[in-house]
Formats: structure tokens, sequence, C-alpha cells
């Protein structure tokens, strides 16, 4: 059984790492547009900002550290409560149909400097090796050891991003193993191609696999967000939405921003009867930031 909060926490994911910028004006792009839409996510009733970067010029996705810094440096000067968390996802993209497989592959080292140096409270960790979309993200055990070790050392918190049965029983035995300090934080990631199902019997296998203790959350992509949303709160579990996993607000209407996605979730779980965390609650719930 995993352990239910008193409090349902709202995450952000405010613009992600998909090629996606082009499809909505809506997903920020700078580091300026990026601290504002996190900002913004925040005054909506999100205590967590789940936060990739991109080239400002292209709009396409970025490891560039100096654009992390400066997110960053902006949510923090603004004097923002937000829980802070950033991705290490980019990095384990494998496209053997290219003439150049490995260029979107780096080193462990490589995927978590940025946390290393800026020291969020959360940053994510993808137990999950598996075909997404046309090309594979690979995360070997021995990388997400090394990778867990680093962040552990850092004094932040992984939230085990899972995207399939397989990789649930990955986290747990990494779990059992001691690598993270508890409460382990797992994110059900659901919907996309070719992961478990965006629905409730997909949330549901994946739930029963979770260890003692554990914090959930789970997030559906498009038009599987807000339903997600509904069935997480339902049984138990946190939950995210933000433009990284979703552009439309309704079938056919773009979401102005993500403080629009985030008010429509706020209001899904006080329609069910929940309360949302802040994130003074959300620290002491998820065991960081001195909570």
């Amino acid at each position: 059984m995993t352990t239910p909060a008193s409090a349902t926490i709202v995450s952000c994911a405010v613009t992600g790492g998909a090629d996606s910028a082009h499809l909505s004006r809506a997903v920020p792009r700078s580091p300026a547009e990026i601290a504002s839409e996190v900002l913004a996510a925040r005054a909506a009733g999100a205590a967590i900002a789940h936060i990739h970067v991109r080239d400002p010029e292209t709009g396409k996705p970025s490891r560039e550290i100096a654009y992390y810094r400066e997110v960053v440096a902006r949510i923090r000067d603004a004097g923002s409560d937000v829980v802070i968390n950033l991705t290490t996802g980019p990095g384990a993209r494998f496209a053997p149909a290219t003439n150049a497989p490995l260029a979107g592959f780096v080193s462990p080292a490589e995927r978590v400097a940025h946390v290393l140096e800026m020291r969020p409270e959360i940053c994510s960790l993808d137990v999950a090796t598996m075909n997404f979309g046309d090309w594979a993200m690979v995360n070997v055990p021995d990388h997400l050891r090394e990778m867990a070790a680093m962040i552990r050392n850092a004094g932040v918190k992984p939230e085990l991003e899972v995207f399939d049965l397989g990789h649930a029983r990955l986290a747990a035995r990494m779990i059992e193993e001691d690598l993270f300090a508890p409460p382990p934080l797992l994110q059900l990631c659901l919907g996309i191609a070719w992961g478990a199902p965006a629905t409730a019997e997909g949330m549901i296998a994946m739930k029963s696999l979770l260890p003692a203790g554990a914090q959930w959350s789970a997030f559906g992509i498009s038009r599987a967000q807000f339903p997600m949303v509904a069935q997480s709160v339902i049984l138990g579990g946190h939950v995210r939405v933000g433009l990284e996993d979703n552009l439309y607000l309704s079938r056919g209407m773009l979401a102005p921003g993500n403080a629009a996605l985030v008010e429509r979730a706020v209001r899904i779980v006080e329609e069910l009867g929940g309360a949302v965390a802040t994130p003074a609650e959300a620290r002491r719930i998820l065991g960081i930031g001195g909570a």
C-alpha cells in the first residue's frame, strides 16, 4: 500500500522536451518565458514546477545549462515558494535509424550537471528504457544507479518517472536497494507511445506495483490529461498537468498558458472533495526542504 497524503500536490510541467513549440504559441521558449509560466502556474495553485528548457530562437528542446541557470535564478529572484523540479530526461535518446544514433545520448554525469550546480529540491529520473514514438529512450540500471547516487549526494529528491509496469518493478527494486531517501516519489506517466495506456485500468495496474510508503503522482497526455487527474485523485495520488503533456484546455481549444491547465486541475481536485497542497505542505508530504 502507498501512503495517502492529506492534500493533493499539483505539479505543472511547463514546457517539456518535445518539439512542440510550433504547435502552440503558448509553449514558452526563452528562459524568461519559462520562468514567467512557472510563476503563473504557482499563482494558479501548482506547488511544483517541472522544468525543461528550449533554444529561445528555434523553440527546440535544449540541454544548455545556461538556460537552466537563468530560469532558476529568475524564479528564485522572484521570491516564489514553488518547488523546483528540473528534468534529467534529455540525453537518453537513441535513434538507430539516423546516421548518428548516439547524437542525443550523453553520460549520466552530463545529464545531471545542471542539477548538481543548481540544487533544486526535486529532479526527475526516468526509470525507463522504451520505444518512445519513433525513437528509443535508454536508461540502463547502472546509469540510473550512478545518477541516483549523484542526485542523493546533492541533497535532491528524485521523482522516479515510470512509463510501464516493468519500469515500476525496476523502481521498486532500486528503492529496496536504499538508493533514495524516504519517502520515495514516483510519477506514473500514462498514454505515451509505447508505454502504459492512459486508462483507469492502466493506472490501477501501475499503482499496484508501488512499494509501501511511496508517494506517487500521475498524468495522462493529450485528451487524457484531465481524466487522469480525476483518476489519480480517486486513487489517492497526486496530479500533474501542463503544456509538456497537453496543449489543449478542451476539444479544439488551445490552452492560453499553463495557469489555465492548473486552474482546471485544481477545480477537479476540489470538486472531488480534496484539498490542494501548498508548496509548504508538498515539502512536508515529500520530506524535502527541511520539512
